[in-house]
């Protein structure tokens, strides 16, 4: 296994792609601690029933007393971190309804949710877990970006700008924490149809995206796990400052 006794927190893991995080990393052996403004218990619930060790919080990104107390309560369960996954974000649906939408019309509430849930709350995540990892000379952040960062996207700018901000943020903080023996790197899937995915993009759209790939396959959340397993795995020791595409050939960069 190769996360075996590992320490992970995995952000905006009750669903989608942090769902499948979750049980990924449980069967590569990693203690978690699985955490969302959602209902992280029917997840936990399953990474039980496959014998792995959880640990289920409620947690607001934004908060800095809510990242703070995900840190330390996963340090009192496990005595240490050793992966940060930061998954959970702001897309669309009932949190930003109106995802889709031109620059013109993006109003400043639009645009503040979007920056301050996928900008401050993976920053402020980070920021709650460095003081461990640094005490352990040791540590693997992996930020969930998104290919959308990568060509600026008219239709959702917000979002796009947001995800430009994570990978930013990841290429500064490797630089940053690179003496302390701590990893810090990004991946950018391209479109997976996760259950929020599939409440902004019909199907129609979705085959038309494949259909624009290298790879004419939909890319499944299983895939990008295997990513950020590996990222988070001894194998990547010397990978720093990254940002890895899992998009079929949608773009090539």
């Amino acid at each position: 296994m190769r996360l075996e006794n590992k320490v992970a927190i995995i952000t905006g893991s009750a669903r989608g792609l942090g769902r499948a995080f979750a049980l990924r990393f449980a069967r590569e052996g990693a203690r978690l601690t699985v955490c969302d403004i959602h209902d992280c218990q029917p997840v936990a619930t399953e990474i039980k029933a496959i014998g792995g060790e959880v640990l289920a919080l409620k947690t607001d990104i934004t908060s800095q007393e809510d990242t703070i107390e995900m840190a330390q309560k996963t340090v009192d369960r496990f005595g240490r971190i050793d992966i940060l996954v930061n998954n959970a974000a702001a897309l669309g649906g009932p949190e930003i309804p109106d995802f889709i939408k031109p620059p013109d019309k993006l109003t400043p509430e639009d645009w503040n949710k979007m920056l301050e849930v996928n900008v401050k709350g993976t920053f402020l995540c980070c920021q709650a877990v460095i003081p461990y990892m640094k005490k352990q000379n040791k540590g693997n952040i992996i930020n969930i970006a998104s290919t959308a960062g990568l060509y600026g996207s008219p239709a959702f700018l917000h979002y796009s700008t947001s995800k430009g901000g994570v990978m930013t943020m990841t290429r500064g903080l490797a630089i940053s924490l690179g003496d302390f023996n701590i990893n810090v790197n990004a991946v950018a899937p391209g479109v997976v149809m996760t259950e929020t995915m599939r409440v902004l993009i019909s199907e129609e759209a979705a085959k038309k995206l494949v259909a624009k790939q290298i790879l004419k396959k939909s890319i499944q959340p299983e895939d990008i796990a295997a990513a950020v397993v590996f990222l988070a795995s001894d194998e990547a020791n010397m990978i720093t400052g990254h940002t890895l595409t899992v998009n079929a050939g949608e773009y090539l960069y």
